[in-house]
């Protein structure tokens, strides 16, 4: 029974760090390619509302090409039909002719006569129902490309939203360089501080750019990658914040701020909707971190 009740401690124990280490479906938040994405940056929502307008453009465009190949092919055969009815009637005129000429002046009053005029303008009748089926036809046609039209107005909206989201890439890029470029030129001792003071005053986006590169730089990697998963976290970019845990997490896993980093993670998943994973990393701070204030918060989000 000892044996059993240690192993089993050893299995809960172990639950934080084997959670983390796995690849929860929580980590996939921010995925664009999702059919129904969560967690986005406001970069990543724009990426997303640009791309729906393009495919709706893109939609419109093969619809109305299938459309007017349709309408061509349709006015193809109206073509055909009038010019067919144009040959008839004017075969129909010789032919006549030749039977007068045939039967002399007596002829427009003999049944032959009758019977062969009677035949043409039946003829002619039936081409010309079917001539104005055609139509009508073609005129719904026309309505529905109408109204499927994608206006001067539509393509104007597509293209401001495109060069607005140019514009606030290229805001980001030129702000992470100039902040990356101040903090290369001190010490990664100075830049720890650094960092730590812009974290304090709440400059978050300049205190990112410090932690990634003591990143780069492998200067307290763990921490860095802590610090970073706590301001998204406070952000409420939970998807960034919890690949940035799970790494922190993956190089120091006895850090003093693992009971902070598990009830973030787990409060994280939960706002992206991965219940599952969320209730055991709570269960698993009440486990490892029992008299820990993480562990009360834990409890409370359990109930």
């Amino acid at each position: 029974m000892k044996c059993s009740a240690i192993v089993t401690l050893f299995i809960v124990t172990a639950l934080p760090i084997s959670l983390l280490a796995t690849e929860p479906s929580a980590f996939g938040a921010g995925d664009l390619s999702n059919p129904e994405p969560y967690g986005l940056t406001s970069s990543e929502k724009v990426i997303l509302e640009t791309k729906d307008k393009l495919k709706k453009v893109a939609q419109k465009s093969n619809s109305q090409a299938s459309e007017l190949d349709s309408l061509r092919e349709r006015i193809d055969g109206l073509q055909s039909i009038v010019e067919s009815i144009g040959r008839k009637t004017h075969n129909n005129k010789i032919n006549l002719q030749k039977i007068k000429e045939e039967e002399g002046k007596s002829f427009e009053s003999s049944n032959e006569y009758q019977r062969r005029l009677a035949e043409s303008i039946e003829q002619n009748s039936q081409e010309i129902e079917a001539l104005k089926t055609n139509i009508l036809e073609v005129s719904k046609l026309l309505d529905e490309v109408s109204a499927q039209y994608v206006t001067k107005d539509e393509y104007n909206t597509l293209v401001k939203s495109v060069n607005d989201f140019k514009v606030l890439v290229a805001k980001e890029l030129k702000s992470g360089r100039k902040t990356r470029s101040k903090s290369s030129k001190i010490s990664s001792a100075a830049l720890y501080n650094l960092a730590k003071k812009n974290y304090d005053k709440k400059y978050y986006t300049k205190a990112i750019a410090n932690y990634e590169e003591l990143i780069k730089r492998k200067y307290k990697p763990a921490y860095a990658h802590y610090m970073i998963g706590d301001m998204y976290y406070k952000r409420k970019n939970y998807a960034k914040a919890i690949s940035y845990f799970k790494k922190s997490a993956a190089l120091y896993s006895k850090a003093s701020y693992m009971p902070t980093l598990m009830l973030h993670s787990a409060i994280s998943m939960e706002k992206t909707g991965d219940r599952s994973h969320a209730k055991s990393f709570y269960k698993a701070i009440i486990v490892k971190y029992p008299n820990s204030k993480e562990a009360v918060e834990a409890k409370r989000h359990l109930k």
